[in-house]
């Protein structure tokens, strides 16, 4: 069954748009998704901080309410421990976003690649989509 010519073009262009678009969706998916991996990141830092904080808080509380030396060494443990966290969390943090920024950097989007090389395949074959 042969198409009308000018249904043939409408075709054509739709098919056209439609790889355009799909480019486009394909470019934003990807930055949403970086974006996504980012706020990951500082999720993740922030409740590092909150244990943290909340491990100093119990360290302070344990010296502060207690008569006993053994609750106040344990209390002065917390307190070191909780300073460590936020310090290993901040080194944490930092880390995860260079390696997030190196990736970023060598990303290269292969949808274009894939669209090139189907146009030149098809070409050899005298195709055109």
């Amino acid at each position: 069954m042969m198409l009308p010519d000018p249904d043939k073009e409408t075709i054509k262009k739709l098919k056209k748009k439609l790889k355009i678009q799909e480019k486009k969706n394909t470019e934003v998916r990807n930055q949403m998704a970086v974006q996504r991996t980012i706020f990951a990141n500082e999720r993740t830092l922030m409740a590092y901080l909150r244990t943290a904080i909340t491990i100093i808080a119990g360290g302070i509380a344990a010296v502060k309410f207690s008569g006993n030396v053994y609750m106040e060494t344990a209390g002065v443990a917390l307190m070191f421990v909780g300073v460590i966290l936020s310090a290993y969390s901040f080194y944490r943090y930092f880390q995860k976003q260079k390696l997030i920024k190196r990736q970023r950097e060598d990303f290269t989007e292969t949808s274009h690649h894939h669209a090139a090389i189907h146009e030149k395949e098809a070409s050899r074959y005298g195709n055109v989509d």
